[in-house]
């Protein structure tokens, strides 16, 4: 059935379901929602407690360098670049963009040269052909250098061909590379006024040829999509923050023609340039349970992986594939995810069952200084880290910061793997276990739920059940274990803990916690 919806009566209904939430709410049912909310306060203030001991255990492992600034120098990163002669690229939010040269120094001394201002908050960097790529507000542009002084001196519009309303919310951010030669940007959706009226295509991941500017909107659904990368294999991933639509937020693939669950931007689909089927009239509809939306939208994508609200953070950003060969520690291949409210990165891990990404994220570095925003690796295998608290909230002590993570040498005691199987999980790790505390069930717990689609802003884990460790067998080597478990749920975050477990020399874990997204069950 094609969607008759008007762009202006879509917004209408958009907006029309999330106020109606309260009024038609019971009173049992805003009780909850109050309970929900006390409880993620409480979460997170048992967290800031614990912060102070985690920031030093985490130092034996990686060490923390913080980039001095020059005086009066406002660094809110939005866009770090690792150039091909191994400088570092810094883009901010005021729209002014750096070359960080002597960046690898210990003790830093870097020097900042400027090689553009005035852009309108860039969100993104990207080196091809001699030009540097980059996503503002209302185009994607692309400058360079012509003389060799590290000054930008030619300016050109790619594409300007998404609309803004003027809120303060319509980010950009990319562009990023597709093996296809493509560049792809993700659009933020307005939050609350649009003093210009509605515009068209937000909510949507754009693809651009880079030559002609020519653009087509591939992906609809998207609500505050703060970062875009491509995998090492040539998949395309996303961050989304939790909100109205997107109860909780999330890492997904992007593949052209999904629709990711938020109405804000399906009156665009009617248009020339849309990529993405209609959606049935009607939906998507409040309360149904994300696992089961794809049996209504089957263009629906469901996420790779959940970020559980508070426990994993709160505003996923910028992300990167470990590339290092395992200069950046023991984890090669897998990811490290920028949060800006919880001042943190974390690490998840993927694996592909039936077609589709899925896995498990983990913490890995507290106590940064503000926000984080954007990650990069660097020449040295080393991790950048920009940042800015700017118009949202973080725990970090500072506005804005730049700082570089460095593996220390020494081996954390971590899950290095998590994969489905199909009655459990197997579990790998970076050392050897003691087998009698892991081969005793009593070391582990779990629990699984779910989130439902609705437009309250976040939304509670949902049919929440504990879940028994049946049997746990240990490899001979002590460096795996599989976990049978009962139930095993498909389309469920599977929590465990691993308080009871310990290395074969004693040493507790360091994150002693992960959070599996079960999209599906392995059958094998």
């Amino acid at each position: 059935m094609v969607n008759l919806l008007t762009k202006t009566n879509l917004r209408l209904a958009v907006l029309i379901g999330i106020l109606a939430i309260a009024p038609h709410a019971s009173s049992q049912e805003a009780q909850n929602e109050r309970q929900r909310e006390e409880q993620e306060q409480s979460l997170l203030e048992q967290q800031q407690l614990l912060i102070p001991a985690l920031i030093e255990a985490e130092a034996v492992y990686y060490k923390l360098v913080t980039m001095p600034l020059l005086e009066d120098m406002v660094m809110e990163v939005s866009g770090l670049l690792r150039l091909a002669d191994g400088r570092v690229m810094v883009a901010t939010r005021r729209g002014e963009v750096f070359i960080v040269e002597n960046a690898y120094a210990d003790p830093p001394a870097p020097v900042y040269k400027r090689y553009a201002f005035g852009l309108a908050e860039p969100l993104g960097l990207l080196e091809l052909d001699g030009w540097i790529y980059f996503a503002q507000r209302g185009e994607l542009s692309r400058m360079r250098d012509t003389d060799g002084d590290d000054r930008a001196d030619v300016f050109e519009t790619v594409t300007d061909d998404w609309e803004l309303s003027g809120n303060y919310h319509e980010y950009a951010f990319g562009p990023r590379q597709t093996p296809d030669g493509k560049l792809w940007v993700t659009l933020n959706i307005p939050f609350d006024a649009e003093p210009y009226g509605a515009a068209d295509w937000r909510g949507w991941a754009a693809r651009i040829d880079p030559q002609t500017g020519a653009t087509e909107y591939v992906a609809a659904g998207l609500r505050s999509p703060a970062g875009i990368e491509v995998s090492p294999w040539g998949d395309v991933f996303y961050t989304d923050n939790q909100g109205e639509w997107n109860n909780a937020s999330k890492l997904s693939q992007i593949e052209v023609g999904d629709f990711h669950g938020h109405p804000w931007g399906m009156g665009s689909i009617e248009l020339p340039g849309s990529l993405v089927d209609p959606i049935p009239e009607g939906l998507p509809e409040a309360g149904t349970w994300m696992k089961d939306l794809h049996l209504e939208i089957p263009s629906y994508k469901m996420p790779a992986v959940w970020f559980p609200y508070v426990k994993m953070g709160q505003s996923p950003s910028g992300f990167k594939w470990d590339t290092t060969g395992g200069g950046f520690g023991p984890f090669p291949g897998q990811l490290f995810v920028g949060d800006q409210h919880h001042a943190m990165v974390m690490r998840v891990f993927l694996e592909e069952i039936d077609g589709h990404w899925q896995g498990a994220v983990f913490n890995f570095r507290r106590g940064l200084q503000s926000g984080v925003i954007r990650v990069a690796f660097g020449a040295d295998d080393s991790l950048f880290i920009g940042m800015s608290a700017r118009g949202w909230g973080s725990v970090g002590p500072d506005p804005f910061g730049f700082q570089r993570l460095v593996w220390t040498g020494e081996m954390p005691f971590e899950i290095h793997e998590m994969r489905a199987r199909p009655d459990g999980f197997e579990l790998t790790f970076t050392k050897a276990v003691d087998k009698t505390t892991a081969v005793n069930p009593a070391s582990y717990s779990m629990e699984s739920y779910t989130y439902r689609l609705s437009g309250q802003y976040g939304g509670p884990e949902d049919d929440k059940l504990q879940v028994a460790i049946t049997a746990a067998e240990v490899a001979a080597d002590g460096l795996s274990v599989r976990l049978r478990i009962d139930p095993i749920r498909a389309g469920y975050v599977h929590e465990l803990h691993l308080n009871g477990l310990r290395a074969d020399v004693g040493e507790p874990m360091l994150h002693p916690r992960a959070y599996y997204t079960l999209v599906n069950v392995p059958q094998r």
